[in-house]
């Protein structure tokens, strides 16, 4: 993650939109007295308020490192979009 100051962001502002949604970055714009803002791209915003999303369903967390810890993955195989269940 990238830390710039306000003045620095003011200046370089398209600049810094096209570097998080080209290179996903994410950039912490230092203000005055420790009042920071991050800039991230609308995708990884999805994707944060997707995983809080998930991560509130009572249990979810819980089944999923379950699953990931019993699941034997030496003889899992690739996801096929073709599969028929």
């Amino acid at each position: 993650m990238h830390s710039i100051n306000v003045n620095e962001a003011k200046e370089r502002f398209y600049e810094l939109i096209c570097l998080v949604t080209r290179e996903n970055e994410v950039i912490t714009i230092m203000g005055d007295k420790g009042k920071n803002a991050v800039l991230l791209s609308k995708s990884k915003w999805k994707s944060i308020q997707d995983t809080l999303y998930l991560s509130s369903i009572p249990g979810f967390v819980d089944n999923i490192n379950e699953t990931m810890k019993n699941e034997d993955w030496d003889n899992a195989s690739e996801y096929d979009s073709n599969e028929e269940w």
